[in-house]
């Protein structure tokens, strides 16, 4: 069952950034279905936070998808090299957004060590720019729905997250002032769930 887009028009971005850890997502191209668990992510609060790309009410080119109703894709060219992805979050004209900062990759191995080029399986997803590449995402999946039939998420049935989620501050934002000590990243003990975690590959 994929998860609605009336999911993500929730308001608490930082509950929706914790609650998102456990659950999978998934991409379809070019007949290659991948997936993974969310293992890692991050809540930006829009125009109070100042570590958001819409702090202060800030619209441009490419941030302006992210006032739009949530439940779509914010994906950026970072220091121009890699993609990030973000699931837009909240009511449109709210600019909040979630960054999806690590997975564990469960389905399409194969076509994620493809992409990723490497071996060690701990080393494909942890990461938000090595993210895109494990689910073949670039700036052509901007504004997409996430309950469509190219990018989506779900429930993980075979997974419970509880008691393996860790919180701490966000990555690389030190420009943000007192936000950049906000608990706003979640993570997963990655160990103890791994051996929970069911990978059909």
């Amino acid at each position: 069952m994929k998860i609605p887009r009336a999911y993500f028009q929730y308001g608490d971005v930082v509950s929706l950034a914790r609650d998102l850890i456990g659950k999978s997502i998934f991409t379809l191209q070019d007949g290659h279905l991948t997936g993974g668990i969310i293992s890692e992510s991050e809540a930006y609060a829009g125009v109070t936070d100042r570590a958001s790309h819409a702090y202060g009410g800030r619209v441009t080119s490419r941030t302006k998808v992210m006032y739009e109703e949530g439940g779509i894709s914010y994906i950026y060219l970072c220091y121009g090299i890699h993609y990030l992805f973000n699931i837009v979050t909240a009511e449109k004209g709210i600019p909040h957004a979630i960054l999806i900062r690590g997975i564990y990759p469960t389905h399409g191995i194969g076509v994620i060590r493809e992409r990723r080029k490497k071996v060690a399986f701990d080393k494909l997803g942890d990461g938000p720019g090595k993210v895109t590449q494990c689910l073949g995402l670039t700036l052509k999946h901007n504004g997409i729905p996430l309950d469509g039939d190219t990018v989506w998420l779900e429930e993980t049935r075979s997974f419970d997250p509880r008691g393996l989620i860790k919180e701490g501050k966000r990555v690389g934002i030190d420009y943000a002032g007192k936000d950049a000590s906000l608990p706003w990243r979640f993570f997963l003990d990655i160990k103890k769930a791994s051996q929970r975690i069911e990978t059909p590959g």
